[in-house]
């Protein structure tokens, strides 16, 4: 995924100046709690495993508007303006991983896959992993009430972290954030969400009535290394469900089986006859 690294890096030293005050940054005036949003800044970026050139903007995604509230100082910006550039970096990663990594899905199925891994509920789990709601900065009221757990605050941190991130190193700095916090953990946010596609439509079918999932066989792999090409077979028992064909093996399971549940629909005993069929 190197063919859109630094699209946007131009945008970068733009948006840096704009965001610094006239004079630069060591002219602004103290805050008061300008130690605590250093402290949570630091504890935050050894998560991260990236180091800002730019600390404020970690500090600044760490800001919850109820924070400012109780400071009372309008001068210090919350983190809903990082948030908002975030979503749309996330947007941006998460689509171009998709694509490249589920050649045969549908845009629909692509969607719905998206909305799965970058919905609030997913960030929000993300954040507990790290517990970031530690180090967010926000008034005694707005903690006391549960806020430290509340998924769109989390969620809303995570988005405003990837803003800075993007900010401050552009956007393949950005993509790696994204990659460790959530594409490693995908292929379990795809698996325990039921995407609707055809190969976990026939895993619930088929464990639904037997306790058990059918199985996928490498039948061979034809074609020269640049455009190979994967047979596979799904099985229940011995008893061969549907054939399917791909440029990779996820995408030839998933012709497997839509291959078996057209045949099921065609015949649906199918299951029942494998021959063997029972745990």
């Amino acid at each position: 995924m190197t063919w859109w690294r630094g699209l946007y890096s131009w945008m970068v030293p733009d948006a840096r100046r704009r965001r610094e005050p006239r004079g630069g940054a060591a002219e602004t005036t103290p805050r008061a709690d300008a130690a605590s949003r250093r402290e949570a800044a630091a504890a935050v970026e050894t998560m991260l495993s990236y180091r800002f050139r730019d600390p404020c903007l970690l500090g600044q995604a760490l800001v919850h508007r109820s924070h400012l509230h109780a400071y009372g100082d309008e001068r210090i910006e919350a983190n809903e303006r990082l948030e908002f550039l975030g979503d749309a970096v996330l947007g941006l990663v998460t689509n171009a991983y998709l694509y490249l990594e589920y050649p045969d899905l549908e845009e629909g199925d692509l969607t719905r896959l998206k909305s799965k891994l970058v919905c609030g509920t997913s960030l929000a789990r993300v954040a507990q992993r790290l517990e970031l709601g530690d180090h967010i900065l926000m008034s005694r009221g707005e903690a006391a009430t549960g806020g430290r757990d509340r998924d769109s605050i989390l969620a809303d941190a995570v988005e405003a972290i990837i803003g800075a991130v993007y900010l401050d190193g552009g956007l393949a700095a950005a993509q790696g954030v994204i990659e460790r916090w959530l594409f490693d953990h995908a292929d379990d946010i795809i698996e325990h969400r039921a995407l609707a596609n055809d190969k976990s439509r026939l895993q619930e079918i088929v464990q639904a009535r037997y306790r058990m999932p059918p199985r996928y066989r490498v039948l061979e792999t034809t074609g020269p290394d640049h455009e190979r090409v994967f047979t596979v077979e799904v099985l229940f028992g011995d008893r061969v469900l549907g054939v399917g064909r791909g440029a990779n093996k996820k995408s030839a399971e998933q012709q497997a089986a839509g291959c078996a549940l057209r045949q099921m629909a065609e015949k649906p005993s199918l299951l029942d006859e494998a021959p063997d069929h029972r745990p």
